[in-house]
C-alpha cells in the first residue's frame, strides 16, 4: 500500500493470483486502508481502461439530448428505481438539491418471482448501444467488486467465499452522473455531505470535485490519480466489520467545469441480514435487512418516492435517519 497520495493506494492485481498468500497480502493492505481512512485509491491489472472511456462517451451522448427526450425514461416511471434522474430530484435536505443529473442502472433482474423494490427489470432508453456499453461496464466492475468481497472476507477473518452466497441478486446500482457546466455554481454543492448506504463503492470520476471528511472533521480535496478508481466504505460494511471500518462522509464541492462520475454501489442480496461478522467480538450494531435499509434511505431523498409516502401509497419500516453512520463534521452535533 502506497501512502504518498492524499488517500492510501492499494494495488489489487494479485486478487486474481492462484496463491492464497498473495491474495492475503492485498486483503491486509485493504484492511489497513479501510481501518485508517475508509477511502482509498485502487489500481489493478484487471481494470480495463477502454471500457471506462467507452462509458464516458456513452454518457456524453446520452446527456446531450434534450430534457423531454431524457424524461421519457424518468426514474419515477420505473419498476425497480432505474432510469433518468433530473436536476432537483434528489434532496438530502428539504431546502437544497443536487446540481446534477443521472441515469441509474440497477441489477437487471428479469425473473417474475422474488422481486423487491430495488430488484426487477431495469428501465432502459430506446438505444441499443447505450444498453450494451453500460452493461459491459457494469459487468466488468461487478466482477472486480466480487474480487474485493473475497478480500474483505479474508480481512475480516472469514472464509474467502463467505459473501458469495449473499451476492446472487444484489441490488448493486451503477450511476451515470453528469454535472453540467455552470459558471454560477460558486455557492452550491454538487452533492451534499453523506455516507453511502451499501457495503462499498467503486468510483470513476472524470474531474476533481470530490471531498472527504477526515478524522479531524475537516474536508479534504481528493485529486484524480491516473489509472486508478476511488473506493470507499459504506454503511453496511461499517456494520459487517463491527465498526472497524467507518463509512466516510463525502461530498462534491461546487464545480464550474463539466464533470462526469460513475459510482457502482455494492450491496448484498436484498433479504440478507446485515450484522457484525467478526468472530469473538460483542456486536456494536443491531442487525438490519440490507435491502430494506437501502430502499428506506433512497426513499428519504428522491422526490417521487417522498410523494408516494405523502399520499400514503408507501410506508417505510425501520427507517434510520440519513446521517446515522460515519464521522461527524467539525461543529456538527
Amino acid at each position: 500500500m502506497k501512502q504518498d497520495y492524499v488517500l492510501p493506494l492499494v494495488d489489487i492485481s494479485k486478487l486474481t493470483s492462484p496463491q492464497l498468500e498473495e491474495r492475503l497480502q492485498v486483503a491486509q493492505e485493504l484492511d489497513q486502508a479501510c481501518r485508517e481512512v475508509g477511502f482509498l485509491y485502487i489500481r489493478g491489472d484487471q481494470l480495463q481502461p477502454a471500457l471506462f472511456q467507452q462509458l464516458v462517451q456513452t454518457a456524453q451522448r446520452y446527456f446531450a439530448q434534450d430534457e423531454a427526450k431524457k424524461m421519457q425514461n424518468y426514474i419515477g416511471l420505473s419498476e425497480n428505481h432505474s432510469g433518468y434522474v433530473p436536476i432537483g430530484e434528489e434532496r438530502f435536505k428539504s431546502n437544497t438539491y443536487d446540481l446534477k443529473e443521472t441515469y441509474d442502472v440497477n441489477y437487471d433482474y428479469q425473473a417474475t418471482e422474488n422481486r423487491r423494490p430495488l430488484v426487477g427489470p431495469t428501465q432502459w432508453p430506446d438505444d441499443a448501444e447505450f444498453k450494451q456499453n453500460v452493461l459491459s461496464y457494469y459487468q466488468h466492475i461487478k466482477d472486480v467488486g466480487h474480487q474485493l468481497f473475497h478480500a474483505f472476507a479474508l480481512a475480516l477473518g472469514l472464509e474467502e467465499q463467505f459473501f458469495d452466497a449473499h451476492l446472487q441478486h444484489a441490488p448493486s446500482q451503477l450511476r451515470l452522473i453528469h454535472y453540467p457546466y455552470n459558471p454560477d455554481a460558486e455557492d452550491a454543492m454538487g452533492i451534499g455531505a453523506h455516507t453511502d448506504y451499501e457495503c462499498f463503492t467503486l468510483l470513476f470520476p472524470t474531474a476533481p470535485g470530490l471531498q472527504v471528511l477526515n478524522k479531524q472533521g475537516e474536508w479534504t480535496d481528493i485529486p484524480l490519480v491516473k489509472n486508478t478508481m476511488i473506493m470507499n466504505i459504506g454503511d453496511m460494511m461499517e456494520i459487517l466489520s463491527n465498526g472497524h471500518y467507518i463509512a466516510t462522509k463525502h461530498r462534491v464541492k461546487r464545480v464550474k467545469e463539466e464533470r462526469y462520475s460513475f459510482p457502482l454501489f455494492f450491496s448484498c442480496d436484498y433479504d440478507y441480514m446485515i450484522q457484525p461478522v467478526i468472530k469473538n467480538e460483542a456486536p456494536k450494531y443491531k442487525p438490519l435487512k440490507g435491502g430494506e435499509h437501502l430502499f428506506n434511505q433512497t426513499a428519504q431523498i428522491f422526490q417521487y418516492l417522498k410523494q408516494r409516502i405523502d399520499r400514503g401509497e408507501l410506508v417505510l419500516e425501520n427507517a434510520m435517519p440519513l446521517d446515522s453512520f460515519g464521522l461527524a463534521e467539525s461543529g456538527e452535533k
